[in-house]
């Protein structure tokens, strides 16, 4: 089930952490809900909606100081998205520590004062970097 986010998009990214990281998640509820009542149609939410549904079957918290941001490919591929820059500084604005987020999107965002810009390529090392 998804509100707020297309459920074609959850669908396939579930289809992906299930191909890619071998996660059976067939047999499980998932629930994906944007709250607030926002429509989220951006790619750039994928590796947060991958990140919510891998805590949830892992039944491990990220930290509440971590942002994400990427588009996920088929083949567990983070790619870049638009506005990199904006979205840096807006998790640095609100106070995150850490953001996660495509490799070819950190260029130039190591600068930024108090966050940690961790760079990824792929499912495999966005998971690794969360937990």
């Amino acid at each position: 089930m998804a509100q707020g986010f297309d459920y074609n998009r959850a669908s396939l990214l579930i289809a992906v952490l299930e191909k890619r990281l071998g996660m059976q998640l067939a047999g499980d509820d998932i629930f994906v809900n944007i709250a607030g009542g926002f429509e989220i149609d951006e790619p750039a939410a994928d590796l947060g909606v991958i990140a919510a549904i891998a805590s949830s079957y892992r039944n491990l918290q990220i930290s509440p100081e971590t942002a994400v941001f990427g588009e996920v490919g088929l083949t567990g591929e983070i790619r870049g998205v638009l506005q990199a820059q904006a979205r840096a500084r807006e998790a640095q604005t609100l106070g995150f520590k850490k953001l996660i987020l495509p490799e070819s999107n950190k260029k130039g965002l190591e600068k930024l004062l108090g966050i940690r810009v961790i760079g990824v390529r792929n499912l495999e090392e966005a998971l690794e970097e969360l937990f």
